[in-house]
C-alpha cells in the first residue's frame, strides 16, 4: 500500500533518509525552511573568505529530480499534531502515514544573554556572509582609526569553544590575517591582530587522543593563536569580552561555537524533552508511543555504551539511513535491529598541511591527516560542480596563498555587520 513519507529538516540526516525512501513506491514529502541542503563544515571557510557560500549549498530540487515520488515544501515548522498525523507549517497542514523529524540543532548560548546579543555563530549561510563582512569591514575600520587601542581592539578576535569548529575558525583565520590581510593593508601593522581562542577544559578538541590534543594545540600557538584554556566568556558587549576570572579583552569580534542545542521545533512538540532540549527516542529511534515517528539527528537523545550520542554529523547521517530503512521494513512488516552507531573517528584541520585525525583506527597529525581531512570533505560535499568549485579555491590558496572572496557585500548599520558606524552593535536578523 502506497504511503506518505513525511521528512522533515534537510540536513546530513534528512538527505540520508530522503535517499533511502525515495524511490520505493510512497510518497516522499521533503520539509525545510531553506530551499537547500547546507555543508556546516566549511561554513567557517566561507567566513574567512575561503569559498563561496555558494560552493557548499546545493538545492533541495535539483537534488529531488532523481527521486521518484518526492516533492519538497518550502516550509517553517511550528509544531506537529500526532494524533491527527499532521505537520503544522507556515504555508498549512502536512498530512503523514509516516514523519521523521530532523531539523538539526542551533547555537546554546547557556542563557548569557549579553554574549548572544554580541556573538557571531555559525549555523546557517547568511552567518558565514555576515561574520566575512564584519572581519573585512573590521580591517577597514582600523586602517582608518587614530586611536591605536581601538585599533587593536578592531584586529581583536575572541573564539570561543576548542571543539573541531573552534580550531578551525581560529586556524584559518589566522592565516587569513598573516598572509592575505597583512598584503591588502600594507599601512596596517597586522602583527599586532590577535586571535584569542577560549576553552573551558584544560584542552582542545575533548574527544581526541591527547597526542592529537597537544599537536593541535602546540601548532595552533606555532601560529600565534592565543589560547586561553580553562576559562570561560560571562559577559560580552561590543567593544569588549569578559572572562570568568574578571579579565576584559578589548575586542569587537565575538565568536561562539561552545555549544548547541536542539532546534526550536523540539520546544513545540508536547514530548519529554531531555539536556540541550534534545528528545529521547526509543532504539530503533521512534518517538516514545509513536511507532510512526521517527526523530534523528541533533535533536534525538540515545544511549549508547552508557553514554548519549554526541550531535555530529556523523551520527545524523548513520541515523537518517537508518530510519529510512526503517519506514521501508515498518510498511513491509519486517523486523529491523535496533539502531547502532558506528564511530568511525573524528578530525580537525588547523590550517596548511596540519590536521589531526582519528579514523579507521589510526591516530595520526600533519600532512597525512590534512589531505585526508581534504579528500573526505570532497567526498562528502553534495554536487559535482561544488567539489570542483572548493577543489580550485583550496588548490588557489594552496600555492599563492591566496583568497579570493574577500567582499563586503553589505556595510553600515545592517544586521550583516554586528559593528555599527557608531561602534554599537546591530541588532541580529
Amino acid at each position: 500500500m502506497r504511503k506518505k513519507v513525511a521528512i522533515v529538516g534537510m540536513g546530513f540526516g534528512g538527505i540520508r533518509a530522503a535517499r533511502a525512501v525515495a524511490g520505493q513506491g510512497h510518497e516522499v514529502v521533503l520539509v525545510d525552511r531553506n530551499n537547500y541542503h547546507l555543508f556546516q563544515p566549511l561554513l567557517y571557510q566561507v567566513a574567512t573568505a575561503g569559498l563561496e557560500q555558494e560552493s557548499i549549498a546545493q538545492p533541495i530540487r535539483a537534488m529531488a529530480r532523481g527521486w521518484p515520488g518526492t516533492r519538497f515544501h518550502l516550509a517553517e515548522v511550528s509544531g506537529v499534531d500526532f494524533a491527527a498525523r499532521q505537520i503544522r507549517t507556515d504555508a498549512g497542514e502536512i498530512p503523514y502515514d509516516y514523519l521523521i523529524l530532523g531539523a538539526g540543532s542551533v547555537t546554546n548560548f547557556f542563557g548569557l544573554e549579553s554574549v548572544e546579543r554580541h556573538a557571531f555563530d555559525l549555523k546557517e549561510l547568511a552567518d558565514a556572509e555576515n561574520l566575512r563582512n564584519h572581519i573585512l569591514t573590521a580591517f577597514e575600520r582600523a586602517v582608518i582609526e587614530p586611536d591605536p587601542a581601538r585599533q587593536r581592539a578592531l584586529m581583536t578576535f575572541v573564539i570561543v569553544g576548542g571543539g573541531p569548529t573552534g580550531v578551525e575558525f581560529a586556524g584559518a583565520l589566522i592565516e587569513l590575517v598573516h598572509f592575505v590581510l597583512a598584503k591588502d593593508y600594507p599601512d596596517l601593522s597586522t602583527h599586532a591582530a590577535r586571535v584569542i581562542l577560549v576553552e573551558a577544559k584544560d584542552g582542545l578538541l575533548a574527544s581526541m587522543p591527547e597526542k592529537q590534543r597537544q599537536y593541535a594545540l602546540r601548532k595552533l600557538r606555532r601560529m600565534s593563536v592565543e589560547v586561553l584554556l580553562n576559562a570561560r566568556v560571562v559577559d560580552a558587549g561590543p567593544e569588549r569580552v569578559m572572562l570568568h576570572d574578571g579579565a576584559v579583552i578589548p575586542a569587537h569580534t565575538l565568536f561562539w561555537s561552545a555549544g548547541v542545542k536542539a532546534a526550536p521545533v523540539a520546544a513545540a512538540l508536547e514530548v519529554p524533552r531531555t539536556t540541550g532540549g534534545r528528545i529521547p527516542v526509543e532504539p530503533d529511534l521512534t518517538l516514545p508511543g509513536h511507532p510512526e515517528v521517527f526523530v534523528i539527528g541533533d535533536m534525538a537523545y540515545l544511549e549508547q555504551d552508557g553514554a548519549a550520542l554526541p550531535m555530529i554529523a556523523p551520527v545524523a547521517m548513520q541515523m537518517g539511513s537508518y530510519a529510512g530503512r526503517a519506514v521501508l521494513a515498518k510498511i513491509a512488516g519486517a523486523p529491523l535491529a535496533p539502531f547502532h552507531y558506528r564511530d568511525k573517528g573524528s578530525m580537525a584541520t588547523i590550517g596548511r598541511n596540519a590536521a589531526v585525525a582519528s579514523a579507521f583506527g589510526l591516530n595520526f597529525q600533519g600532512y597525512p591527516a590534512w589531505l585526508v581531512w581534504l579528500l573526505l570533505h570532497l567526498y562528502y560535499l553534495i554536487g559535482f560542480r561544488n567539489r570542483i568549485v572548493v577543489l580550485l579555491n583550496w588548490v588557489w590558496y594552496y600555492w599563492f596563498h591566496e583568497r579570493q572572496v574577500r567582499l563586503i557585500t553589505r556595510r553600515g548599520s545592517s544586521s550583516c555587520c554586528r559593528l555599527a558606524a557608531s561602534g554599537e552593535p546591530a541588532d541580529r536578523e
